[in-house]
């Protein structure tokens, strides 16, 4: 069956909107049809090559959307059930699986090296993070899909799928903010203003939010940044001064930059704590000196995925949604259709785009 899909035809090449055959779905997996799919700077890193994927490939690597139809010997959705996808499902079974690091498995994303449908020309097609989400259907593997928690609309419940599960993740399961400490979060993106939510579920003190762009302080307040800052060279001074000198317990790193990173420690005070989420290249390289490591006894650690079960944690979520402590809605910038998925993309080459819901 043919569906419109945005197809990223090489490294580095423009995104295509075109017709792609899409098979039936085989034992274990899913045919889901799209209400909705986020698009952020992750998929923009598939599509420049900071992270490889096979191609051509159809990117997106969250969305939601309501079950067509299921192979043989899948039990826990069926056709009409609205089902979040999950592009990095665990496997169970490897080293990581078995010590309950479920968002390091070695074998999640070994799904994304799979054909799993064809241009009109016959030309194979693989699923970018496994889930291929730009697209107006997709097949996947039955372990890509969970279902939608109550309460949660199709096309909130999108961005259930990463951003939200990162940022939440990087302040409660990564840095494990506790209740009274002060949080820096630096990029105001998706899964900024996911973190900005969560510190203040968290119970932060004070949470400053730290971005490029001056026009993006009225959404940041919005998530529960109580103070803003403009990135700058005097960045790291300045949270000093809004904290007693001290500099904040927290500083959860979005951008993937080395000299934001770089920033993010030299923010929190001695014995501080520094979780970076972002998405850097090789050729981001920061430096610490042997002095500095020992003297200020802070910790810097990476976080993937916000270091989250979806399992576990949707349920979790979905609770702060239902009780309005937790506003999806506010992590979306702009509203478009497919066949606004490249010039999305060519604004965020441009240092221009925000956040955008593809909305099918």
């Amino acid at each position: 069956m043919a569906v419109r899909a945005a197809v990223l035809p090489a490294i580095g090449s423009p995104l295509e909107i075109t017709g792609i055959e899409l098979p039936d779905p085989g034992p274990g997996q899913v045919r889901v049809r799209l209400a909705a799919a986020g698009v952020c700077h992750s998929d923009l890193s598939l599509s420049d090559g900071t992270m490889r994927v096979p191609v051509p490939a159809v990117l997106g690597h969250e969305g939601a959307g309501t079950v067509v139809s299921v192979g043989e010997g899948v039990d826990h959705v069926s056709p009409g059930d609205g089902v979040v996808l999950n592009w990095a499902p665990s496997c169970g079974a490897c080293h990581a699986c078995s010590l309950g690091e479920v968002w390091l498995c070695a074998n999640a994303l070994s799904g994304a090296a799979d054909v799993y449908a064809r241009t009109a020309e016959g030309t194979d097609l693989h699923p970018g993070l496994n889930v291929a989400a730009f697209a107006e259907e997709t097949v996947v593997s039955a372990s890509c899909v969970l279902p939608v928690p109550d309460g949660v609309p199709l096309t909130d419940a999108a961005l259930l799928g990463c951003a939200v599960l990162t940022g939440y993740g990087a302040v409660h399961h990564s840095a494990r903010v506790r209740a009274g400490e002060t949080v820096a979060v630096f990029g105001v993106g998706g899964v900024g203003l996911a973190a900005l939510q969560a510190a203040r579920i968290a119970g932060a003190s004070k949470i400053v939010a730290v971005d490029v762009s001056a026009e993006k302080e009225e959404l940041a307040r919005a998530a529960g940044a109580t103070d803003y800052v403009v990135a700058s060279d005097t960045t790291a001074r300045e949270i000093r001064g809004l904290t007693g000198k001290q500099g904040v317990d927290v500083a959860v790193e979005c951008a993937g930059r080395a000299v934001t990173i770089r920033t993010a420690w030299d923010s929190t005070r001695r014995g501080g704590r520094t979780t970076v989420v972002g998405i850097g290249g090789k050729d981001q390289q920061v430096t610490f000196n042997a002095l500095e490591i020992f003297h200020w006894g802070r910790t810097l650690s990476g976080c993937v995925y916000g270091n989250s079960d979806p399992a576990r944690d949707l349920p979790v979520l979905a609770g702060h949604i239902r009780a309005g402590r937790l506003d999806l809605s506010a992590l979306v910038t702009e509203h478009i259709s497919l066949d606004g998925i490249p010039a999305a993309f060519e604004n965020m080459l441009a240092g221009k785009g925000g956040r955008a819901l593809v909305v099918f």
